[in-house]
């Protein structure tokens, strides 16, 4: 989940990318930083613009509507720019080739 500051300010909270993960089913929730911007971010994740692969551990993506794409192989514990300078990200999808 990546959270927006509120309904009429779509960015998020503090200027600070975060994805967060929860391994209790909603219960708690951990913040997951690394890698992703922690100053002055004022972009915006689209519903359909983060996506999951089926690897072990898994991959996930996300495009923001500044038009960058992150990736994480290890379930979001770390983060990288993998495209910068795309138009706005309205959605992303994944295939695993086997």
């Amino acid at each position: 989940m990546i959270p927006i500051k509120s309904d009429s300010e779509h960015y998020p909270p503090d200027g600070k990318l975060r994805v967060y993960r929860s391994r209790t089913g909603g219960n708690e929730w951990e913040p997951l930083t690394k890698g992703l911007p922690q100053q002055d971010c004022y972009i915006n994740v689209l519903r359909d613009a983060m996506a999951i692969d089926s690897l072990d551990p898994c991959g996930l993506y996300f495009g923001t509507t500044g038009g960058q794409v992150y990736a994480s192989a290890n379930s979001g514990d770390s983060w990288t720019p993998i495209v910068r300078d795309l138009p706005p990200v309205l959605s992303v999808e994944v295939q695993t080739i086997p």
